[in-house]
């Protein structure tokens, strides 16, 4: 099985969910989308969430080949199906916990 290291360097199992966060910058609307996401993964995720976030400013790139047409964008690539979150539905954390279909089942 294929081990993935935490942000701290220990080794753990593949993270059962990846999910990427487009953000705008320092922008408010961003701030408060990661905030959601990361109370959401540590709360119900934690040691099992692979998080990437990606300043659209800083990789501009990132935009066409992702399809983000708007920030702040989060798209579950684990478990599938692939799902897309954008703007508003990052700022109800009861929707947005309730679109990951995340399971507590550790």
């Amino acid at each position: 099985m294929a081990q993935n290291r935490s942000r701290n360097g220990s080794p753990e199992r593949a993270a059962e969910y990846v999910l990427h966060l487009y953000v705008s910058g320092a922008s408010p609307r961003s701030k408060r989308a990661l905030t959601n996401v990361k109370e959401i993964c540590e709360e119900h995720l934690k040691g099992r969430y692979d998080l990437k976030v990606v300043d659209i400013f800083q990789s501009p790139a990132q935009l066409e080949r992702n399809h983000i047409v708007a920030a702040p964008t989060l798209i579950r690539k684990k478990p599938l199906p692939v799902r897309r979150f954008i703007g508003d539905n990052l700022f109800d954390k009861d929707k947005l916990f309730s679109g990951l279909a995340i399971s507590d089942a550790a």
